[in-house]
């Protein structure tokens, strides 16, 4: 059988002869392999001189964003739980402002909302790290992402954890202010004389006039009269300081404890005073028996408390069903 051959005229310009070619089937096979060949190697040579691996430098880099990339992806699952924490943090901030008696936070909202959002942004770095990249003109890195893709990546967290300080220096703010409030109040409290300082019955009631049962003459008197009896305990309604114990002609064994913010108990009639001056008190802490001294008609506690030097019924402080009347 003869062989199919590939006849090719050639024809110069002018009037040159025209030559023919015959190129046979092997022949062909081997120009078409030598072009396979050539184009295969043009593509291997712009692969190497034109991507990140055409030099060792090169591969280095590819190999750091490949890490960058997975700190990255750690940082953002940090990041989301940190601003879950703050969330919380948030709503608990609301609560105790309320315990300790402050406004709402009209921030709290827009600040828990800006937590959230943070989480979210670390939310959508985290998703777009794993989502198929979009065809662009971009040159990419070896990983397959754009190459300022990890930059967007690192500034966006970078954006989340400014957020989060900034949420976090507001919360911890919030959280001095209350700290500071609750410990004044509570001292306030503490130094309230809430309770009676002794168990007995109340015998005579704070009055601008009085009819003395000794003296027999009207007279104020600016306390309240407990009967108890002799040697029972007296305790201090509160804590505060001992400022002065004396023997008073007329109110016997007696002695006072400062409460700060202006408020004064006074004691008298004592029969044993068990504090001295300069001894700070809490409040329960037997400071004192009931006795009969000074002009008394029996065993008994006189009880003052004075508010700014001035002396008011101590029933005002007394919290309710503390008294025997």
């Amino acid at each position: 059988m003869d062989e199919k051959r590939w006849t090719i005229l050639i024809i110069p310009p002018g009037t040159g002869g025209t030559r023919t070619l015959h190129i046979g089937q092997r022949t062909r096979r081997l120009l078409v392999g030598g072009l396979i060949t050539g184009a295969l190697l043009l593509v291997g040579a712009v692969g190497v001189l034109f991507t990140p691996y055409a030099t060792p430098s090169a591969r280095l880099l590819a190999a750091e964003n490949v890490r960058l990339r997975a700190e990255l992806q750690g940082i953002d699952t940090r990041i989301a739980a940190l601003s879950d924490t703050l969330a919380t943090l948030g709503v608990r901030d609301q609560q105790i402002r309320l315990l300790a008696g402050f406004p709402a936070d009209s921030t709290a909202d827009s600040s828990v909302a800006g937590a959230v959002a943070a989480m979210g942004g670390s939310g959508r770095a985290l998703a777009s790290l794993n989502a198929p990249v979009p065809s662009s003109g971009a040159p990419s890195s070896p990983n397959g992402l754009p190459k300022p893709f990890l930059g967007r990546l690192g500034f966006g967290s970078r954006a989340d954890i400014e957020g989060l300080i900034k949420r976090a220096t507001a919360l911890s703010a919030n959280f001095r202010a209350v700290n500071d409030t609750l410990t004044v109040n509570f001292e306030r409290l503490a130094n309230t004389p809430s309770i009676m300082p002794t168990t007995g019955w109340l015998s005579s009631h704070f009055s601008q006039s009085r009819f003395h049962p000794i003296l027999h003459a009207s007279r104020a008197h600016e306390g309240i009269d407990l009967s108890a009896p002799m040697g029972a305990p007296i305790i201090a309604p509160a804590a505060g300081r001992v400022i002065s114990v004396a023997n008073e002609p007329g109110y016997g064994r007696t002695f006072q404890i400062d409460h700060g913010s202006g408020i004064i108990t006074r004691f008298a009639h004592c029969s044993r005073i068990l504090v001295h001056v300069g001894q700070a008190v809490t409040r329960g802490q037997p400071i004192a028996t009931i006795g009969n001294s000074g002009l008394s008609t029996g065993p008994h506690l006189h009880y003052e408390v004075h508010v700014n030097g001035k002396p008011v019924d101590p029933l005002r402080f007394v919290l309710p069903d503390k008294v025997t009347d």
